[in-house]
């Protein structure tokens, strides 16, 4: 028997101490022979694969939670929406200013400030404000202001916004990734252990993936400086309820243009 001298020990209990204090940082090293011992086994799997789990996961549940950024058209949105397959509910904002999005089934509401709809006919109210134009849109502002709006369907609005409400059309055009796939280690994002997937070495993109329990997406920083979201409260419900009815205008015709 070959005696293990003190100093070897101490090196031994040190290393160990280093890593678990690196597991617990924010990338996962290679301190353990296996660092998807433990998880949902889709970090063993090819980057594909994992993408493929992920999206299939996200479409198979009722409900999530995203928040984040989304640049569409030169334009950045941020989100944070609750999103069933009946409906959504949540807030997004654009330039400064925040509205409140509700939807039932086709029903789409738009609730906000009274700042929001006096821009709506602010930006060309300078030339046609006196034409009824933009001044009509002004004078509306008023009875529009922090009252949950019913957007007609035959609105430019409605097709605009439905899309962040809608949880097959918003997550089947987010997840995505551009180019060729890789894994690109194991990761932590809100406490949660992930896997990460990158498209072209993430100039496409790239996707953290549970590796707790189901495969959802964590993570999604898009392609192109698109924006970043976070995934939560998979599965978990929430109420969705029409306004009350003193809380409520239909505006009867096509809004303010914005």
């Amino acid at each position: 028997m070959i005696p293990i001298s003190q100093g070897r020990s101490r090196r031994a209990t040190l290393a160990g101490a280093v890593c678990a204090l690196l597991v617990t940082g924010t990338a996962l090293t290679g301190c353990s022979e296996d660092p998807n011992e433990g998880t949902n086994g889709v970090g063993r799997l090819p980057a594909d694969q994992i993408r493929g789990r992920a999206q299939k996961a996200a479409e198979s549940v009722g409900t999530v939670r995203l928040h984040g950024t989304v640049v569409t058209s030169g334009r950045t949105y941020t989100l944070d929406m609750r999103l069933k397959e009946k409906g959504g509910i949540g807030s997004v904002t654009t330039k400064g200013e925040t509205f409140r999005l509700l939807r039932i089934d086709d029903e789409l509401y738009l609730k906000a400030g009274a700042e929001f709809w006096g821009q709506a006919g602010g930006e060309d109210g300078g030339e046609n404000g006196g034409e009824g134009g933009g001044g009509a849109d002004a004078a509306a502002a008023g009875k529009l202001a922090e009252k949950y709006v019913k957007v007609p369907q035959g609105d430019p609005s409605y097709k605009k916004f439905i899309g962040f409400t809608d949880k097959n059309v918003l997550l089947g055009g987010l997840l995505t990734l551009h180019g060729k796939l890789a894994t690109d280690g194991h990761h932590q994002q809100a406490g949660v252990r992930t896997i990460r997937v990158t498209g072209d070495k993430g100039s496409g993109g790239t996707l953290d993936v549970s590796l707790e329990g189901t495969p959802y997406p964590v993570r999604l920083v898009r392609a192109g400086e698109a924006g970043t979201l976070t995934f939560s409260a998979w599965g978990t419900d929430f109420p969705l309820e029409k306004p009350a009815q003193d809380e409520t205008l239909d505006y009867g015709q096509q809004l303010p243009s914005s």
